[in-house]
């Protein structure tokens, strides 16, 4: 029998997804299948506020696609475009589903061991071992799940074409150097770190996190007024729910708030 492709725990109102393909925990096809099943469920079920995306054992999050298994693919979805759209579907998904999703990344994150952790919203780091990047170059190809694009989002377009241009695999700390990470560990504590910020998340009022997440993700690409006027609506659909209450009262009587009882 077949191990399953991700494995999967959930603590309290977080669940994690971990690849199963250790020592390189290759992106298969049923990997992404399963994927795409677990990013519908998460999206559709409100016990879940928070994800974390990681891979079993230490020694690499994901070496990315299995490439042996793309012309298996392209027979089975009808084309290569029809693959890789697939990819860019769950990315997005994951992306625009307004729960946040922590990513781990250590030892090989190349490939699609990067582009999908660039659509989640929280990336951390180990602090030694990591050599993260986009190397399709180095094969004569280049990045095709939305790589290229989110990366130059997120680090700005220097640093992503020294990188992509380069083949470049760069350290957990120079990550967090550029921008590309928000904090780094030690290889010991990284998944713990992980669970305890989704943790955190999860533990703020979902609805305004939910609000926010939609105000913040692509608005870069909004002008000020209209980001302005969405924040704005947001707190007026915000005013007076349950979260909101409970947080004026905690501040109050001077305890910590507990949110999402409703």
């Amino acid at each position: 029998m077949e191990p399953k492709p991700i494995l999967i725990t959930t603590h309290r109102a977080v669940k994690v997804l971990s690849i199963n393909d250790a020592p390189i925990n290759r992106m298969s096809l049923a990997f992404m299948d399963m994927l795409e099943a677990e990013v519908t469920s998460i999206a559709q079920d409100p016990s879940i506020r928070a994800v974390v995306l990681t891979a079993e054992g230490e020694k690499n999050f994901s070496v990315g696609m299995d490439l042996k298994q793309l012309p298996q693919g392209i027979k089975r979805m009808g084309s290569p475009e029809a693959v890789f759209e697939q990819r860019l579907r769950v990315i997005r998904a994951i992306e625009t589903m307004g729960k946040p999703w922590v990513a781990t990344l250590f030892g090989y994150c190349l490939g699609g061991g990067l582009e999908v952790p660039l659509g989640c919203h929280f990336r951390l780091a180990a602090e030694d071992g990591a050599q993260i990047g986009l190397p399709e170059l180095d094969l004569g190809a280049m990045p095709a799940w939305g790589g290229s694009a989110r990366l130059t989002k997120r680090v700005g377009e220097q640093h992503a074409l020294d990188m992509i241009l380069r083949a470049k695999k760069i350290s957990g700390p120079e990550a967090f150097r550029i921008g590309l990470v928000n904090e780094v560990w030690p290889l010991s504590e990284l998944k713990t770190k992980a669970l305890d910020l989704a943790q955190d998340l999860a533990a703020m009022p979902q609805d305004a996190v939910r609000a926010m997440m939609n105000v913040i993700i692509g608005g870069e690409e909004k002008p000020l007024t209209s980001l302005i006027a969405e924040e704005q609506a947001a707190c007026s659909a915000n005013r007076g729910s349950a979260d909101s209450q409970e947080g004026m009262r905690a501040f109050m009587e001077k305890r910590k708030p507990v949110f999402n009882q409703g």
